[in-house]
């Protein structure tokens, strides 16, 4: 069980069973974070409020947030990876995000 000296006081950990965090801050990349396997330098910027993952995550894995599943993965992730719409797909809406800045991409 993670405990407050485990993972960075500049993440949340919302329930026990979630395999992501909550950035309570701008993480830029380059930054340090203290997850339970030890320190991870983020590779991309976190904004505030978004989910990274707490440890590796296979592609086709479910992603849990307050231990409810909000999508699955279609990639691959390391840990301290950014978890977003560029990877995550809801299990319950299409996700549509901006590809290339010119038309909107339905995935799910």
């Amino acid at each position: 069980m993670p405990t407050a000296q485990t993972i960075d006081a500049r993440l949340v950990l919302l329930s026990p069973a979630d395999n992501c965090l909550i950035a309570c801050t701008h993480l830029a990349a380059g930054t340090v974070v203290r997850l339970e396997g030890g320190p991870v330098a983020l590779a991309k910027d976190i904004g505030l409020g978004h989910k990274l993952a707490r440890h590796a995550i296979a592609a086709g894995a479910k992603v849990l947030k307050y231990d409810a599943v909000i999508g699955s993965l279609r990639t691959p992730v390391e840990a301290g990876a950014h978890i977003h719409t560029h990877n995550l797909d809801s299990d319950y809406t299409p996700t549509y995000t901006l590809d290339e800045g010119k038309t909107f991409v339905g995935h799910g």
